[in-house]
């Protein structure tokens, strides 16, 4: 075990959250009865009652390669669930995620603060985060 694993716990059902998460990610697992991966990331799970609900002050960040990608993640993640503002989405068992393309990452990080203000304005707009239209706003002129 990794020196920091996420606990999650759900009301009654986090075997059936175990799945659903390993049927959207490749390279991931159920490896026992409270516990699965996602490429290699070891989470741990309890049915714990109604007394602790997830808020979005924790979410799992979700690094996509491609807008195929993003736009998979986003479909299967927020079904049952909800959508939100600049790339969240809340699953059917109320875990919020970010799914995030890397290339934003590297466009609000990019030493021309006006490129990168152009770039945040921009996602700040959306709901799915769509590739083309940060790089639309990244070499704005």
């Amino acid at each position: 075990m990794k020196k920091v694993t996420p606990f999650l716990m759900f009301e009654k059902n986090s075997a059936e959250a175990m799945k659903f998460y390993v049927s959207i990610f490749k390279n991931s697992k159920i490896t026992s009865p409270g516990s699965f991966e996602i490429d290699g990331q070891e989470f741990l799970v309890y049915d714990g009652g109604s007394y602790f609900k997830f808020t979005e002050g924790i979410s799992l960040f979700i690094n996509c390669n491609t807008q195929e990608e993003v736009d998979e993640l986003w479909d299967k993640l927020s079904a049952g669930g909800e959508k939100s503002q600049c790339g969240w989405v809340k699953d059917k068992f109320g875990l919020s995620w970010q799914v995030i393309p890397s290339v934003l990452m590297k466009y609000l990080n990019d030493a021309d603060p006006v490129k990168s203000k152009r770039v945040m304005d921009a996602m700040l707009k959306m709901s799915k985060i769509i590739i083309k239209d940060l790089e639309k706003a990244y070499n704005q002129k």
